[in-house]
Order: C-alpha cells, then sequence, then structure tokens
C-alpha cells in the first residue's frame, strides 16, 4: 500500500501535524526565552510549570470531550482556537505593543487548546487505518514527526530576535490554513455507537477510572514509559556525562575545523540520528517488511537499547556515532509496531480517553529523565548502561504478554468473522 491510497483523513492529519509540531518546535521554546527575558529564568521556569500542568489537565478533557461529541469538532475548534491566539500573541509582542501577562496568558491558552484536540487527532488515526496498514501509517507519520523537528528548530533558532513578530504572524496564517483544511476536508470518524451520552466531571472521572482498571492498557503505559525513560536519556543524563566527561578531540584526523568537546559531541549525536530517521524512515517497509512484527520489536528494542548503553559509557567519538547508528535503526524497527500494538488493543468505544491517558508516557519519561541525572552522579556510567539494558529488557518482556495477547483477539475476531459469514 502507498501513501496516496490510504484513507483521506490519515493524509490529512499527517499533513496537518507536520505544520503543528513545526510551530510547537519553532515557538515554544522561543516563548519561554521570550519569557525569561521579561521576568528572570526563575519566575520563566515557574510558568512554564504550570504551562505544562494545564497541558496535562487538557489532554484528558480533550480525551473526554471528544468520545462525547466525536473527533472532528474537537479538531476544527482546536486549530480555530490555536489561529486566534496566534493571532494575538503577534499583537501583543508587535513593534506597536507588548504584554508580558497577555503573552503568557495566550501561551497558555494556546498549549489548552492544542492538547484538547490532541486525543482526537491521535483516536482518529486508529479510526480509519487497518491492522495491516497502521505499521505504514506510523512510519510516516514518525517521519514526519522527525522532519518537523528539524525544521522547526532550524526556523527558530535562526529567525528568532529581530524577526518573532513575523515568526508569530506566519504561525497564524499556517494555523489559519490548517483550520481550513480540518473544516473542509476532515470526516467524522468515530465508530457507530461509541458516543458517550454522559457529560460533565463525574462522567469523566467514571470513564478515566475504568481505563485505570484495565491491565492490558496499564501494561502499554508501563512498557511506554520504560522505552521512553532510556530514549530521553540524551537529553539528560547522557548530555551531562558528555558535557563533564568527553575530552576534545579531531574526528578522523579532518583537521582541528573538526575538533569537537562534550557539548557539540552531543549536537553531533542528535544530528545524525536525526538525519538518519528523515533518509530512512520512508524505507523502513524495504528495510524490514520481511520480518515479522515480533522480529521487528524485540530487535529493535535491542538495538535501540544497545545504542544508549554505548552512549552511557564511551568516550570516543566514533564509536558513539556508530551506536547512534545502531540505535537508531532499531528505533526505525520498533516505533511503528509499538504505535500499531496500541492501536490494536485499546477499546474503540474509549479510544481517545485511552489516547489521552497513554499521553502520560511523554511526562512520566521527563520525570525519569530528571531522576536519571541525580542517579547518575551517584552510579558509574557502567551502572547506567546495566540499568539501560535492565529498562529494555523488561520492555521486549512486557511486549511479549502483549502480543499475546493481540494474537488472541485478533484469533477471536476472525472467529466471529467466519461464523456470522456461515
Amino acid at each position: 500500500m502507498k501513501f496516496r491510497e490510504l484513507h483521506p483523513n490519515i493524509r490529512l492529519r499527517i499533513g496537518v501535524g507536520f505544520v503543528q509540531r513545526l510551530l510547537a518546535v519553532m515557538l515554544v521554546p522561543l516563548l519561554v526565552v521570550h519569557l525569561a527575558k521579561l521576568y528572570g529564568a526563575a519566575t520563566a521556569g515557574v510558568l512554564t510549570v504550570v504551562v505544562a500542568f494545564a497541558a496535562i489537565a487538557s489532554n484528558f478533557l480533550g480525551g473526554h470531550l471528544a468520545d462525547v461529541y466525536g473527533r472532528r469538532p474537537l479538531l476544527v475548534i482546536g486549530e480555530l482556537g490555536a489561529t486566534v491566539t496566534f493571532v494575538l500573541l503577534a499583537v501583543a509582542n508587535s513593534p506597536w505593543w507588548e504584554s508580558g501577562p497577555v503573552t503568557f496568558a495566550l501561551f497558555l491558552l494556546n498549549t489548552c487548546l492544542a492538547n484538547v484536540a490532541t486525543p482526537a487527532a491521535d483516536a482518529m488515526m486508529v479510526d480509519v487505518s487497518t491492522t495491516e496498514n497502521r505499521p505504514l501509517v506510523y512510519t510516516i507519520n514518525y517521519w514526519s514527526i522527525n522532519l518537523a523537528f528539524t525544521f522547526g528548530a532550524l526556523a527558530g533558532g535562526f529567525l528568532y530576535g529581530e524577526h518573532f513578530f513575523a515568526l508569530l504572524t506566519g504561525a497564524a496564517v499556517l494555523s489559519a490554513a490548517t483550520t481550513f483544511v480540518f473544516w473542509r476536508w476532515v470526516s467524522e470518524t468515530a465508530p457507530e455507537g461509541s458516543r458517550e451520552s454522559a457529560t460533565g466531571i463525574p462522567a469523566m472521572l467514571r470513564g478515566y477510572l475504568a481505563v485505570a482498571k484495565d491491565l492490558i492498557f496499564l501494561r502499554l503505559l508501563s512498557v511506554a514509559v520504560l522505552t521512553r525513560a532510556i530514549e530521553v536519556q540524551i537529553g539528560y543524563y547522557i548530555a551531562v556525562r558528555l558535557a563533564d566527561e568527553f575530552p576534545e578531540q579531531t574526528l578522523a584526523g579532518l583537521g582541528d575545523w573538526a575538533r569537537v568537546d562534550g557539548v557539540e559531541m552531543l549536537g553531533v549525536l542528535r544530528a545524525v540520528n536525526t538525519a538518519l530517521v528523515v533518509g530512512l524512515a520512508l524505507f523502513a517497509g524495504r528495510l524490514f517488511g520481511k520480518l515479522s512484527d515480533r522480529t521487528r520489536l524485540y530487535a529493535g528494542i535491542g538495538a535501540f537499547t544497545a545504542g544508549y548503553m554505548v552512549w552511557a559509557v564511551s568516550n570516543s567519538a566514533w564509536p558513539l556515532i556508530a551506536a547512534a547508528v545502531v540505535l537508531t535503526i532499531g528505533e526505525l524497527a520498533n516505533v511503528p509496531i509499538k504505535q500499531a500494538i496500541l492501536a490494536d488493543l485499546v477499546p474503540p468505544a474509549a479510544r481517545t480517553k485511552y489516547m489521552a491517558a497513554y499521553g502520560l508516557n511523554a511526562r512520566i519519561g521527563l520525570v525519569v529523565g530528571s531522576v536519571s541525572v541525580v542517579v547518575g552522579a551517584y552510579l558509574p556510567p557502567a551502572g547506567m548502561a546495566v540499568l539501560y539494558a535492565v529498562w529494555g529488557l523488561g520492555a521486549i518482556f512486557m511486549y511479549r504478554s502483549l502480543l499475546r495477547v493481540r494474537a488472541e483477539r485478533q484469533a477471536e475476531a476472525e472467529s466471529s468473522t467466519a461464523a456470522v459469514a456461515a
């Protein structure tokens, strides 16, 4: 199957998602920097924490609302709200008027609106995909995410300063375009009979309590936390270790211009990872197409974990770069399969609630990353590598049980279909 053969909603969601992530990567760090300039780093940090907690609450609210009202209304309202807030942010940071309090309030509102719509967008991808094409769908989406991160980071870094007002204005225009796309072409995808009739906070809490009691989902969330805990190390323990321990060295005798210290080496590793994902993700089907989901998942997590283990201990440039190649290939192999397993095991009737709750793995992973810096101050690098190995093996063993559950459910569904046909 090719991209153009996928459901129109999937194609539109991936395209709009690229624009959304581009704007987020480009503007969110700059808004934090802007608040730090206005109020100081400490106050900006507190304000950022407020935004982070508001994002979590909005995500849960969006999961409930999308199960009540459907996917499409949440997507349209979220994008329309983002457009309005970007317009007002541009006005509040224009050559004619500047307001720090208004900037923060709009930043907060923009984040909340974006997160309210996120569970609906994630659920829609599952609604109109199939077990067979989900690896392709999530591979293309993964490639799109990394491409957006690359261009967003470059654009934000080069255009901040004198061009901040222009950036916000451009964001408003792009957001208006994505709003029109959702309003004009995206159709409702909530399964028939899946919408809840109960509204209000008590109904929302009951719904999430049911999610919390789902042992299969708790395994999905736990295994996602394990792999995310490894993934975030590049921004936490490994970043700190390289900055402190990595000796300045020349890459392959290329001259003094190619000498790198620890911080620069960190940038090289990030660049290699991103470049490989962007360059190879669309070919993942050809690279791994003949492998079973089980093999892709286990081998992918193993290679991914092994690469991070090398990053935890090595102070030589080329072994670190080789590890970046290995872990990226592992990442490309396992990420689409993990997403497909999630999609197959989440109950259709409460899909957006499950997607909202699943998003907690990213937040928990960041907490684990922060704690890892503290742990790394007491454990030697080899000890941290062993810890990564434990997390990776734990993820593989948990996926073994989840793959069995998926196979059992698929067999039951086939039996039911055959019985109906007979």
